[in-house]
């Protein structure tokens, strides 16, 4: 081979090599991003649009990202009530199965979007990708601003009707360490560890409460960093790195070292923990499923109340 053809060769396999590389996993991807990958062979777009009532059914057949399938968050099983606690992960074999029957396997890149309203819909997003992370997926991404983010731009392709993959095999590997119970986070609440809460902050006081909680306030020593400061104006896009920083910092919330976030369902919760472990690095940073709905409910748990009304 002569030297020119030999220099050309090794330039193919760098190129393709920095494709593969550059094909790793972020928690986030951008518009741009998806425009180019949304149907590669390897990438499994996920539409997890709510369908809650007559005015949204249908949204994903009338637009949808091209070459995403969809799987409604709220009703195609990715949560199940638990001992009495609605809204936690879904047992392992269900989740196997429902993914597998997206056609996800576990070679395939995952890039989740939800609608693109606010903080609570980003939640969904946040939601889907903990759940596959806790099930040892770690080729997952979401789409940050969401679909209407996509959409904001009326050049970008829009695709009519329904995609689907063929079925295929889905096996977990539970990360244990990653769904802690009650009784670890009622030891950590006990041991001055850090607990933060991500629920509104009316909540957080003990003002008002989620309907299927059973007592008012927090669990006792957590601090607040609602929900809808993590996103720029509690919309659907993420705030930068250095003003998640600072937001922590103005909560009392470190940015290092073993943390509970928690909400009353382990939606909001997941933003927190996105923020923590995905966007800064805090891989140490933990979600309590149960959360408030879960700890409110065993009356041998404490609570803290800032605001008792009278």
């Amino acid at each position: 081979m002569s030297k020119t053809k030999w220099s050309v060769a090794v330039v193919g396999v760098v190129g393709m090599m920095a494709g593969s590389l550059s094909f790793a996993a972020s928690p986030l991807v951008d518009v741009a991003w998806i425009k180019e990958h949304s149907c590669d062979a390897n990438v499994r777009i996920l539409d997890i649009r709510n369908k809650w009532d007559g005015s949204r059914k249908g949204d994903y057949q009338k637009g949808h990202i091209p070459c995403a399938i969809y799987s409604d968050y709220s009703s195609a099983g990715w949560r199940a009530g638990v001992n009495k606690t609605p809204g936690q992960m879904a047992p392992v074999d269900q989740l196997e199965k429902l993914i597998g029957g997206l056609g996800i396997s576990n070679d395939n890149h995952v890039v989740i979007y939800s609608r693109g309203t606010n903080a609570l819909d980003m939640g969904s997003a946040t939601r889907v990708y903990w759940t596959f992370k806790a099930l040892g997926h770690d080729e997952v991404s979401i789409l940050n601003g969401g679909y209407f983010g996509y959409i904001a731009d009326e050049k970008n392709p829009v695709e009519k009707g329904t995609s689907k993959r063929m079925p295929t095999t889905f096996t977990a590997d539970l990360q244990e360490d990653m769904i802690p119970t009650k009784e670890e986070v009622a030891k950590a609440s006990a041991e001055g560890d850090v607990i933060v809460d991500l629920r509104p902050t009316h909540q957080y006081l003990g003002i008002n409460k989620h309907p299927k909680a059973a007592r008012y306030g927090t669990i006792p020593g957590s601090k607040n960093l609602p929900e809808s400061w993590l996103t720029v104006n509690g919309g659907s896009k993420w705030r930068s790195e250095s003003e998640l920083q600072q937001l922590f910092e103005t909560a009392g919330v470190p940015t290092t070292g073993t943390e509970y976030f928690f909400c009353n369902s382990g939606h909001w919760a997941t933003l927190g923990w996105f923020a923590s472990s995905e966007i800064m690095g805090n891989k140490d940073a933990k979600m309590y499923d149960g959360s408030m709905i879960e700890w409110s409910n065993d009356k041998t748990l404490p609570m803290e109340v800032a605001v008792e009304l009278n």
